[in-house]
């Protein structure tokens, strides 16, 4: 069935007429009106530029030639075919005639209008819950720092006890050149660089350019007689490279990957720390190499996720902090190899030279 063409109204008398433009002037909805062969007798609210329909002051029928579009009728009938069954009217000589209509516009509308509600409610809800969650990371943040400053503030008076004691210690006994006691303030003054870690967490680290491999050469020498006599520790590489560090964070970076590796060794080995540039790139390489148990592939990339730990006692905190710390220094930190039962290597790159404005710890 097609649209072919707008037929006049059938010879019925005036009052079926009338009825008949009651029902149409009723419809509320888009809606055609067709005989059984698909001919169109009325339609409602349709475009109206493509139904313009012209009348004589005669008769309320059309009688001349319409000017109409009849592909935009046959294609609103398909539609409204589609939509809903149609109405069907029976008239007195026998024929009939097809309702067919389809949803306004505005009742489209309306049943979308609970989507886009609900839609703008989960939208609202979504933001209230980001906004809290801001809020209650940012009050945990505020405790940790306080809480860290306290530490160090608290960590101060007995460090300098401890320096005073070991001057006493030395002036009593004719001690200066003694190799315990110079190694106790060694540790006096590690506790003090810890102290000065703490106090300075919420605040912008101050870079200063050093030797890199000067800073790591100190840290090793302080940390390898502190460890086993079975784990040799080995330091190659460049020694003319400089960059920007913060010196306690980057000790704290070392301190954490050395104990990794030495906790990584069960029984005897040995680590390596390696120094080389990318001078293309104006960047660097630190490479810490242990004998250890390996690291399987899986892990990769967990290992620098907070709370992440293979160790019976540990807190996970160790590699994430790390990663923090080097991400302060424009750098980034990832395990390089590693094999089961022969052992890692975490690389470190960062800038060498590096200029910018560093982010708050």
């Amino acid at each position: 069935m097609s649209t072919k063409s707008i037929i006049t109204m059938p010879d019925v008398d005036d009052e079926f007429i009338t009825f008949i433009y009651a029902v149409r002037d009723s419809l509320a909805l888009p809606a055609i009106i067709t005989d059984e062969k698909d001919n169109i007798i009325f339609w409602r609210d349709l475009d109206s530029t493509k139904t313009n329909i012209k009348h004589t002051e005669q008769d309320s029928v059309a009688m001349n030639t319409p000017a109409y579009d009849p592909s935009y009728f046959q294609k609103e009938l398909k539609e409204m075919k589609r939509s809903h069954p149609p109405i069907m009217i029976n008239l007195d000589t026998g024929d009939k005639w097809f309702v067919f209509y389809k949803d306004s516009n505005e009742l489209i509308q309306l049943r979308i209008f609970p989507y886009v509600q609900l839609s703008v409610i989960a939208i609202f809800l979504i933001i209230a819950y980001t906004v809290f969650n801001s809020i209650k990371r940012s009050e945990q943040n505020l405790v940790w720092v306080g809480m860290a400053k306290e530490a160090a503030h608290q960590l101060g008076t007995p460090i300098s006890s401890l320096m005073g004691w070991l001057e006493l210690v030395r002036m009593r006994f004719d001690a200066e050149d003694d190799n315990i006691l110079n190694e106790m303030e060694r540790d006096v003054k590690r506790l003090e660089i810890v102290a000065d870690r703490f106090s300075k967490i919420g605040s912008t680290p101050s870079l200063s350019n050093y030797n890199v491999y000067l800073v790591i050469q100190d840290f090793v020498n302080y940390f390898k007689i502190r460890t086993s006599d079975k784990i040799t520790f080995i330091l190659t590489g460049d020694k003319h490279i400089e960059a920007n560090l913060n010196a306690p964070l980057f000790d704290w970076i070392l301190e954490n990957l050395l104990k990794n590796a030495v906790n990584a060794i069960e029984s005897e080995g040995s680590i390596t720390v390696n120094i080389s540039e990318n001078i293309a790139k104006e960047e660097f390489f630190i490479d810490i190499s242990d004998t250890g148990k390996g690291i399987p592939k899986s892990n990769f990339e967990t290992v620098f996720q907070p709370g992440f730990t293979t160790r019976k006692r540990g807190w996970g905190l160790g590699l994430s902090l790390t990663k923090r710390m080097v991400d302060y220094h424009q750098g980034h930190i990832f395990v390089k190899e590693s094999e089961i039962g022969k052992g890692t290597t975490f690389r470190i790159v960062l800038k060498s030279n590096l200029r910018y404005e560093p982010t708050q710890i």
